[in-house]
């Protein structure tokens, strides 16, 4: 990548000359945990559990890349929320879960552009459905937890496409749903903080950074260091 330069306080690019025509997308992909949203879900429900701590620290370091098998740190992470009761994941979801500034109106305007939006997320339906209805996304994918009775058994259920949402699944998503829109992956964006944002960001014609990881931002075309989602906009024009 060539040397990052600062656009606007804040806000740096890579790779390319700002700004660039909103027009030439069709699709943005979006991360949801400390990207879309405020928090890490994975923490926070293990804090019902008493365990944030520790879990948190593997979620640290899988969002610094230090963590090579990310579908194992999941794993992990998931086995500590065991026990965990249908009514604390309420409890996260209303008073703990909020969108991240400019979410709302990033979104809204890459939908009066005619853009569709697609949610992947690491993290776990019970969140991304909510934040998929809240902001009209068009399609989302991410984790089942498994529940018995009301109560978290510390695992996650296979879905049809697979068993985890990790960083290869992120990719493959996005590429699946260019074909599917019948655009190349250039007319793509994808938003991300973590490292397992990275192969998605990889292969979009636009990639963006949002309060990231190092390593995502120095990988980024746009890396937004300060202020809301919506700085995107500041680069892209009608």
């Amino acid at each position: 990548m060539t040397q990052a330069t600062e656009f606007a306080p804040g806000l740096t690019i890579q790779g390319f000359a700002a700004p660039i025509k909103l027009s030439q997308f069709k699709l943005i992909a979006f991360d949801m945990d400390s990207t879309l949203i405020n928090i890490e879900c994975v923490d926070e429900i293990a804090d019902a559990a008493g365990r944030k701590a520790e879990v948190a620290a593997i979620t640290e370091a899988a969002m610094r890349g230090e963590i090579a098998d990310y579908k194992e740190s999941l794993r992990q992470r998931v086995a500590l929320l065991k026990g965990v009761t249908i009514a604390h994941m309420h409890e996260v979801l209303s008073a703990r879960l909020r969108l991240n500034p400019g979410a709302a109106d990033l979104v809204s305007a890459c939908k009066a552009a005619g853009m569709k939006v697609l949610l992947v997320s690491g993290g776990f339906t019970y969140f991304t459905d909510h934040v998929r209805d809240v902001l009209g996304i068009d399609w989302s994918r991410s984790n089942v937890l498994e529940l018995e009775d009301g109560v978290l058994t510390g695992r996650m259920v296979d879905q049809a496409w697979g068993d985890i949402c990790d960083g290869e699944e992120k990719r493959k998503t996005l590429l699946d749903t260019c074909q599917m829109m019948g655009i190349t992956p250039d007319q793509a964006i994808a938003m991300g903080d973590g490292a397992n944002d990275l192969p998605m960001m990889g292969v979009a014609g636009l990639s963006v950074a949002y309060h990231a990881k190092p390593k995502v931002r120095e990988q980024a075309m746009v890396a937004i260091h300060e202020g809301g989602l919506d700085r995107l906009l500041e680069v892209l024009t009608h």
